[in-house]
């Protein structure tokens, strides 16, 4: 009986662990995602929180980036047209 209430508690924590990454952390992970293998998969995760630790994204970064992932067009289709990278963050 102890185990399903053990299993319950750590699924709620893991739950509540994704909630606690900033939207541009988000956006930063999503374009992780598509990198074609795990090893440069997982660099790039650690070089975005790497540069979130040294620079803290302010408000209005972190409403640009929950815009733009809100708007779903970023994907890895196009983040390396001139359209997908607008979509994405990374031009202007």
């Amino acid at each position: 009986m102890r185990r399903p209430v053990a299993i319950a508690v750590l699924s709620l924590a893991l739950l509540g662990l994704t909630g606690c990454k900033s939207a541009c952390r988000q956006l930063s992970e999503k374009l992780c995602d598509c990198n074609t293998n795990s090893v440069e998969r997982e660099l790039c995760v650690r070089r975005a929180a790497n540069d979130e630790a040294v620079i803290e994204p302010t408000s209005s970064d972190e409403d640009k980036c929950d815009e733009l992932l809100n708007a779903n067009q970023c994907t890895c289709d196009n983040y390396q047209t001139d359209e997908g990278k607008v979509a994405c963050g990374l031009a202007r």
